[in-house]
């Protein structure tokens, strides 16, 4: 689920992006690393979580012990009308977009075709987490697959490009440390390289579902994350083992253009089929997630107690999954998911910074709840580097991401009404969900 969630679009498309910022092959593989080794520190701190409290919800959860249950409503609130939603809407589209290479669709039959895709993923979740379980790992298998195919293709019938402006690991770290290029530009690349690696933590909201959570969910975030680092940094070899860099830099369609100069004209075919599958594959995990969320806060009462209910037959929470469907395909219908995903998907880094210094405030208080344990300073540098992502982020474009903050800070006096609401006519946050 790790590998499946996180290999998306986003790998056969960013690389353009971060190249543009960062135009050295040096500079981009330094890039894509240090993206690897903060989502592994990120999923340390999550494996820690994990493994103290193995329960639905995940990042919910841990947020809610960690600090307050305020705090945790605002993640699951984002999460719900932008965050989670917005993602599951946007990979629909952009598998829609490449389904459109094989059958003709106009506008509508876009948006139409991305519905079906979550409507019809939600359904089979509904049905169960072992068939939504089983679909991701044929998914995850034939993804993976795909990537070794590209890896062998490329180096083996791939022309080595010309020589050009590549650079070498040297320019590269000094692209990092500011004296080839600015700091900015480096920090601004090394976020779309963390919104290609997005996903990791989503494992740990099937928690009560996982056969022995405190063991399967830590080795998977470890795993996943190490297997998929390799991935993005071979994938992106290969894409600079056939392309100039300047191509790389400019290119809309990195991964086709990189196919088209292996195989001819054909090659883009093939990598618009490989998306396809990929999105699609990204999407069942994605989708399988969310309403674990959703069921968590029902069940402390922050929402609606109906959508704590559990499925007598197939045992899932059937309302959160249907709920979270009729919303992401509305943000599909509508568009209005571009707005809202772009605004408000690096606020997520907010919450884990918080996440990590939660996780050495409770490990003070209780040390005894932890049985998996890190360095404090690894939990301590992510911690850093999310609130510096941020910032970034906020000092480059200050207007919308302080409409971003805004939308994700409406959820507080929700909160505090629901919280005002549930006192007042007496019910308390365990009988809620009952």
């Amino acid at each position: 689920m790790v590998v499946g969630t996180i290999i998306g679009a986003s790998i056969f498309v960013q690389p353009s992006e971060i190249t543009g910022l960062v135009p050295t092959l040096g500079g981009t593989a330094l890039v894509w690393c240090v993206a690897g080794v903060l989502t592994f520190l990120g999923a340390r701190v999550c494996a820690e979580w994990a493994a103290a409290h193995p329960e639905s919800g995940g990042v919910y959860v841990y947020l809610r012990e960690a600090f307050s249950p305020a705090v945790g409503f605002l993640w699951g609130w984002a999460m719900f009308w932008t965050m989670h939603s917005g993602i599951i809407a946007a990979i629909a589209t952009v598998f829609a977009r490449y389904l459109g290479f094989f059958i003709p669709l106009g506008d509508a039959g876009l948006r139409g075709a991305a519905v079906v895709a979550i409507l019809l993923l939600s359904a089979l979740n509904y049905l169960g987490v072992k068939k939504g379980s089983d679909l991701q790992a044929l998914f995850t298998a034939g993804k993976l697959l795909a990537i070794v195919l590209i890896l062998v293709t490329g180096f083996a019938l791939g022309a080595r490009a010309a020589p050009d402006a590549a650079g070498g690991a040297a320019e590269g770290a000094a692209l990092a440390l500011g004296t080839g290029q600015p700091p900015r530009d480096f920090l601004l690349a090394l976020v779309a390289a963390l919104f290609a690696f997005g996903g990791w933590h989503m494992v740990t909201y099937n928690a009560e579902e996982t056969v022995d959570p405190t063991r399967t969910i830590p080795r998977a975030l470890s795993l996943g994350v190490a297997v998929v680092t390799v991935c993005y940094v071979a994938l992106n070899a290969v894409y600079f083992h056939v392309l100039p860099v300047e191509t790389v830099a400019t290119s809309t369609r990195v991964a086709a253009d990189a196919a088209d100069a292996v195989l001819g004209s054909g090659g883009g075919a093939v990598m618009a089929a490989i998306v396809v599958f990929s999105t699609f594959g990204a999407l069942a995990g994605i989708v399988l997630a969310g309403p674990r969320v959703y069921f968590a806060m029902a069940r402390d009462g922050l929402v609606f107690r109906w959508l704590g209910a559990v499925h007598p037959v197939h045992r899932t929470p059937h309302r959160a999954i249907a709920l979270q469907a009729a919303w992401a395909s509305a943000l599909v219908l509508t568009g209005s998911y571009r707005v809202l995903f772009t605004r408000v998907i690096y606020t997520e880094w907010i919450f884990f910074g918080l996440l990590a210094l939660g996780l050495l405030l409770v490990r003070r208080r209780t040390p005894a709840l932890f049985s998996l344990r890190s360095h404090p300073a690894l939990a301590l540098v992510f911690a850093l580097s999310a609130f510096a992502i941020v910032a970034n982020q906020v000092a480059t474009d200050p207007r919308e991401s302080l409409v971003g903050l805004g939308l994700v800070a409406i959820g507080w006096p929700v909160y505090h009404f629901w919280s005002r609401r549930r006192a007042a006519v007496g019910v308390p946050a365990a009988e809620a969900s009952s």
